[in-house]
């Protein structure tokens, strides 16, 4: 079967992608807007990108209920500092929560229930109780498409990086203690609790 995305809509791009590409880790990302008023959400289009400088990525979109920009990619313009947070099985109900679609200005972390607290190298909160947050400035915004079906690239240099003592341990981050978990398409999601180890192959000797 060969799909021509150009005949698909919007929603079926989409469902592709998401059904596609899995399971992909969440970025709980809080926010603030120039007026101070938090914003807390998740993001499943999300990865690293180099360890030096330390930069994450994060793909916020076009907000299909509001018909404008999501709030977090709105308080990013406008303050160019966010929060990372790794969402795990202790703050899954708290991170869907947050993904509710509020009018701007709504607080999520008390509509979720989490606690914001002070960051230290960014203005930004952080959520006290995700197990791993990374505090970031922007570095650049790379927008793909401003409208409907359409999103950008957040790139974030990390600033601080706050981690639970259980979970980063001599160097490494220990994956019993973190719990995280992964998305998928619809209302799905996924555990990491069934690994496998595969040693990268060396090139052979000529």
């Amino acid at each position: 079967m060969i799909i021509d995305p150009a005949k698909l809509t919007d929603k079926e791009r989409y469902k592709l992608m998401i059904g596609a590409i899995v399971p992909r880790p969440i970025a709980w990302v809080s926010t603030m807007d120039r007026e101070g008023r938090l914003n807390l959400a998740p993001f499943s289009y999300f990865t690293a990108v180099c360890p030096n400088p330390m930069t994450l990525l994060f793909c916020p979109g076009w907000s299909s209920e509001r018909g404008r920009r999501k709030d977090t990619w709105i308080n990013i313009e406008q303050t160019g500092e966010f929060v990372i947070h790794i969402t795990n099985e202790e703050t899954k109900e708290a991170m869907n929560l947050s993904a509710t679609e509020f009018e701007h200005g709504v607080n999520e972390f008390e509509w979720a229930g989490v606690t914001a607290v002070p960051s230290t190298a960014v203005r930004v909160p952080r959520v006290l109780e995700a197990p791993i947050a990374f505090e970031c400035k922007l570095q650049q915004i790379v927008v793909v498409s401003d409208g409907p079906g359409g999103g950008a690239a957040v790139f974030g240099e990390v600033q601080a990086i706050h981690a639970r003592d259980d979970v980063y341990r001599d160097g490494y981050i220990d994956l019993e203690a973190l719990r995280p978990i992964g998305r998928l398409a619809g209302a799905s999601y996924t555990r990491v609790n069934n690994t496998f180890n595969m040693p990268r192959v060396p090139v052979p000797d000529k």
